[in-house]
């Protein structure tokens, strides 16, 4: 069995996977919309949370939530269902199949068999599609490979039912209402602005106040955790930023172009102005990436390499709090 599906490759997993659920049934939405409608772009730092030995960053919604805020924005709606039973789980999973219902998957990265080594740690809010079963093996549309591929029954169940945290459980999704027209005018102006007040929210360890902190932490790293746990950080943040997490210089440039589009739809020539400065900061946070990839892979020669990354990183949290103000105003 085979669900009418085209797959398109993205550079997130959930924007990817709402915006090629929605195009399945002639809703087209591409990647930015998605992105900026869901309001995607946010960061907060969670010190007291480790993951894989390291403080949390995360620079998203808690996972889930770029897909209902764009739903509640537009109107669509849509079914989730987690569980606690995996037998279950396949059955509505493969009911669905049956019915023609390409289905949305929260998984866990680690045991995705075709991934490579790099990208596999345990990180439980991965999406991706499965379209399809055949001889066995369920037909997987991953929006961030270029392909579609394959996983046997026990290959899946292993990721819908990774532990640890955000652990998916199990959990499917898919829309079951979308109205016959949509006005995306209203939903770009709320999404806008929710994405400002995250960004300039006066909590310490969240937006442009939380990328500050962890300018600042970068700092006490190497005296309070020794040279090696300080590198191990930097790559966690790396990793979270541009590489499985998409979120530093790769959100930014979603988030460019979804402002462009807007401009159009809004016919606001200062969104246009504000897309092209938004590309500018993304490449200072491709540069910050880059040096700190530098330093944990022990491949600088610069001195004082933690005091220029802090001084980088609270540059950037200086910009974005100019931009997300002006960005503001525009609406």
């Amino acid at each position: 069995m085979r669900a009418t599906f085209t797959h398109h490759q993205t550079a997130h997993c959930e924007n990817g996977v709402a915006s090629n659920l929605l195009r399945n049934q002639g809703l087209e939405l591409n990647e930015p919309m998605v992105f900026g409608i869901g309001s995607g772009l946010f960061f907060v730092y969670l010190p007291f949370l480790k993951i894989n030995h390291a403080p949390a960053v995360s620079y998203r919604p808690l996972p889930g939530q770029i897909f209902n805020r764009l739903a509640n924005r537009l109107g669509i709606k849509i079914k989730r269902i987690k569980f606690s039973n995996k037998k279950k789980a396949q059955e509505v999973l493969e009911e669905n199949l049956r019915n023609n219902i390409p289905t949305g998957l929260q998984v866990g990265v680690y045991h995705l068999n075709y991934f490579p080594d790099e990208y596999r740690f345990h990180f439980n809010a991965h999406n991706l599609v499965v379209f399809g079963k055949e001889n066995g093996n369920f037909l997987i549309s991953d929006p961030v490979m270029e392909t579609t591929t394959l996983l046997t029954e026990e290959e899946l169940e292993r990721v819908r039912f990774a532990k640890g945290a955000l652990a998916p459980k199990g959990q499917l999704y898919y829309p079951i209402y979308i109205p016959q027209n949509i006005d995306l005018a209203p939903a770009i102006k709320k999404a806008i602005k929710k994405t400002c007040n995250d960004m300039l929210a006066p909590v310490p360890i969240v937006g442009v106040r939380g990328i500050r902190m962890v300018g600042r932490a970068i700092l006490k790293w190497p005296k309070k955790h020794g040279v090696k746990k300080a590198n191990h950080y930097l790559g966690q943040i790396v990793r979270m930023q541009e590489e499985i997490g998409t979120g530093g210089g790769g959100f930014r440039f979603i988030y460019a172009a979804f402002l462009q589009q807007a401009a159009e739809i809004l016919n606001n020539k200062q969104l246009e102005e504000l897309s092209l400065e938004m590309m500018k900061i993304g490449d200072l946070w491709r540069d910050f990436a880059v040096n700190a990839s530098r330093v944990y892979k022990k491949r600088s020669n610069q001195d004082n390499v933690y005091e220029a990354l802090s001084a980088e990183l609270i540059h950037i949290a200086d910009l974005e709090e100019a931009f997300f103000k002006k960005l503001k105003k525009a609406i």
